[in-house]
């Protein structure tokens, strides 16, 4: 199938009625057109900075001339948080848009089921944010590839800070679906190797955005744990430290929290912004590399706001696009996934990494700090950059944890 052989652009619209198109006035067969989706609608705190990322790249790409001529179009569609939606839009975007490539989505079960697809399809799929394993591990596929540092990373992350205090009996909280039972499940293994007299006395599931944080919180004080692991997000996040803070689970109790220092998580918690949690997480323009200062600067210029966590993964997710599409001798998915292999990013606003060839993991990384409330607004202060490539197995290591194919 020819790839560049493409319908107007009315036509797709006429087609497809909730479609988002970015495209300028040049024929249609003069650009490579990409799919996106993601879960606009569900979850907007994050994938509408998200979005303003992969915007602001793909603007500033096709300002540049395009990849070797040729302007990137972008087709993005809202999965509304369903997997189902989610792989009747990949279809749609491959059968009738002809789209050279897929990326996106947020939620792992849709990141997983979108990578199925791909693997049916033969579709090249970059999965820009979803963190669970499973996706370049135990259901990794040669057209899946995964940018964001995964939950096996960030866990490993804060393992090696929550191996420093005194804690030895944990309890932990975690969303009951694949993102939460890998997060939890890394972080047990990574802190029982750093600290093997470490035991875990309670484990919380509430079911993802449907948390009763009251019944929560009095499971997890009964339990009497010295810390507390979290991997709750969105507005569970923001449920469980009100209910904790009211019932004091958090006085004199060190709690290690998954992604609660990315602002889109932290800043809605106001003045109950909990005081020097352990976290991953994004301080935003505190950062100075030159790099992000360039990425800052141009995301506040285009949209008149900071870049959020999102604004980077989105961001990241078109500098990869772009170092493919430059790479490949083709836009053939066989070509593709030869120049995907090892690809190098050389420059991004969080430093360069690269695809693993094992497994497909990007080694991006991730910002490790504390909570705290500076001058009335939630921060993270006390941060480091964790390079993602230090927090993964070896490739060797990873290569036998994927299927055979």
């Amino acid at each position: 199938m020819a790839r560049l052989k493409r319908r107007s652009l009315l036509g797709a619209l006429a087609a497809l009625p909730m479609l988002t198109t970015l495209a300028g006035p040049a024929a249609a067969q003069d650009r490579i057109v990409i799919g996106e989706i993601n879960s606009y609608t569900r979850l907007p705190a994050f994938t509408e900075p998200y979005k303003k990322g992969w915007q602001l790249g793909l603007e500033e790409i096709n300002a540049g001339g395009g990849i070797k001529g040729q302007e990137i179009e972008v087709i993005s569609r809202d999965d509304t948080g369903d997997p189902a939606t989610a792989i009747r839009i990949a279809e749609e975007m491959i059968s009738k848009d002809e789209a050279t490539m897929i990326f996106g989505t947020f939620l792992s079960n849709i990141g997983l089921a979108v990578s199925d697809f791909s693997k049916q399809n033969k579709t090249l799929f970059l999965a820009s944010e979803p963190l669970s394993d499973a996706i370049v591990w135990s259901n990794g596929n040669r057209y899946t590839y995964r940018l964001r540092p995964s939950t096996h990373m960030q866990a490993a992350m804060l393992a090696e800070e929550a191996a420093k205090l005194d804690a030895v009996r944990w309890a932990t909280v975690a969303p009951n679906y694949a993102y939460g039972r890998d997060a939890v499940a890394a972080f047990k293994a990574e802190l029982t190797r750093l600290r093997p007299d470490v035991e875990f006395v309670e484990e919380q599931w509430p079911p993802v955005f449907k948390i009763d944080a009251g019944s929560t919180v009095r499971a997890l004080e009964a339990a009497k744990p010295d810390a507390i692991y979290n991997v709750t997000f969105a507005g569970d996040l923001a449920k469980f430290v009100r209910e904790g803070s009211i019932r004091m689970l958090f006085e004199d109790r060190p709690v290690v929290s998954l992604l609660s220092g990315e602002p889109e998580y932290l800043l809605p918690l106001g003045d109950e912004t909990p005081d020097g949690w352990i976290v991953t997480g994004y301080p935003g323009t505190d950062i100075e590399t030159e790099a992000h200062q360039a990425f800052a600067q141009a995301y506040i210029d285009r949209w008149g706001e900071p870049p959020m966590t999102g604004s980077i993964v989105g961001y990241n997710s078109m500098l990869s696009i772009k170092a493919l599409l430059e790479k490949a001798e083709s836009l053939e998915t066989e070509d593709l996934l030869a120049a995907m292999e090892g690809l190098e990013v050389p420059s991004s606003p969080t430093g360069p990494f690269r695809f693993r060839a094992a497994d497909h993991q990007a080694t991006m990384g991730a910002y490790v700090g504390r909570t705290a409330l500076v001058d009335g607004t939630p921060k993270m202060v006390d941060w480091v950059y964790a390079h993602g490539a230090d927090y993964l197995p070896s490739e060797a290591e990873a290569a036998k944890m994927r299927p055979a194919e």
